[in-house]
């Protein structure tokens, strides 16, 4: 329980149902958070949820765990120029890793979250399939999950769209029922962003921005915050529209292109996971970038994705997820 209105929802569907549930929150972020889902305020919130259930509500903290399996790795990834999704090893590592165990130790029978996304049983296999709510669908962020997780995974909310579960929380008088979607990354504050805080863990360094002839055309103030694709602050001066094209922080030089240059037909990825094992090679695929980005149509040669059309490129560090319609089959992080 996060202290949001989905895992609010989750919780009192399956009450409901007539299973057991007891509500958890895991204490991820021991430092400073106004924003995400680790604030003072959301522990509360998902507590007197809890209360109005008449449920038990424990904290779990895995502080060491998220700092080293999502923070470390967040602030090294931008170090090296790449670009990271910590939401997305926050459920590898702790959600579905670490919260998993923790329940086998204790004796229950299953995790159940509000992700938007729904698990599909096929005789003795499990399928992730996106969630109803298509504006609201997190699939791309669970990806990663096996036959292993998913046989002990329940996603209760994946079936309603957000103006129904809205609609379940306020009929129950849940406190949560209105509350704004968290969008924040919980260890980087609104107020300082990500310039504070990698500032203070890597050091943040001026670099110098060329054309793909490589002839300087500008500046920018912190090399290790460009990502590939961006247009903003490359400080190219006036004309023809520039993106950054690569960013390499060992040199602190960030290649600078046109849209066409921008453009590209396969993008590598590295650390494949399966749903319920590998496509085949002539399966037609969809795939997609970015949480809420749009699926493309692409096809999977070895660890290379090829699309059907040009695609902007997909920065270093960002999850490539494949699809077959509404089900995921897998992904894998751009190289």
């Amino acid at each position: 329980m996060s202290g949001g209105v989905d895992s609010s929802v989750a919780a009192a569907l399956l009450l409901e149902q007539g299973h057991d549930v007891v509500g958890v929150t895991l204490k991820l972020w021991g430092g400073a958070s106004d924003s995400g889902c680790c604030s003072v305020a959301d522990v509360e919130d998902a507590r007197r949820v809890a209360q109005q259930l008449g449920i038990d509500h424990w904290v779990f903290r895995f502080t060491d765990d998220f700092d080293d399996w999502v923070v470390a790795p967040y602030a090294a990834a931008h170090a090296a120029g790449r670009t990271p999704n910590p939401c997305l090893e926050c459920n590898r590592h702790l959600k579905f890793g670490r919260l998993l165990r923790r329940a086998d130790q204790l004796g229950f029978d299953a995790v159940a979250t509000g992700h938007h996304a729904r698990v599909v049983a096929a005789g003795a296999r499990f399928h992730l399939w996106r969630g109803a709510d298509r504006a609201k669908d997190q699939s791309y962020v669970l990806h990663m999950l096996g036959q292993a997780e998913l046989d002990r995974c329940r996603f209760p909310v994946g079936e309603l769209t957000k103006d129904e579960v809205r609609a379940r929380a306020r009929v129950l008088g849940l406190r949560t029922a209105d509350k704004p979607d968290s969008q924040d990354v919980c260890f980087v504050t609104a107020t300082g962003g990500r310039t504070t805080f990698l500032g203070s863990r890597i050091g943040l360094h001026p670099g110098r921005v060329v054309d793909t002839d490589g002839t300087e055309i500008g500046r920018v103030d912190a090399v290790e915050l460009v990502t590939v694709g961006q247009r903003r602050g490359l400080g190219a001066g006036g004309g023809e529209k520039r993106y950054a094209l690569s960013v390499d922080t060992g040199s602190a030089t960030v290649v600078a292109g046109s849209l066409a240059d921008l453009h590209t037909r396969t993008v590598d990825l590295v650390d494949l996971t399966w749903v319920d094992g590998r496509p085949d090679a002539s399966d037609a695929v969809v795939v997609q970038s970015s949480a809420h980005g749009s699926p493309v149509e692409a096809t999977l040669e070895g660890s290379t994705v090829r699309f059907a059309e040009p695609q902007r490129r997909v920065a270093p560090g960002q999850s490539v997820v494949l699809y077959r319609a509404a089900e995921v089959l897998g992904g894998g992080t751009a190289a």
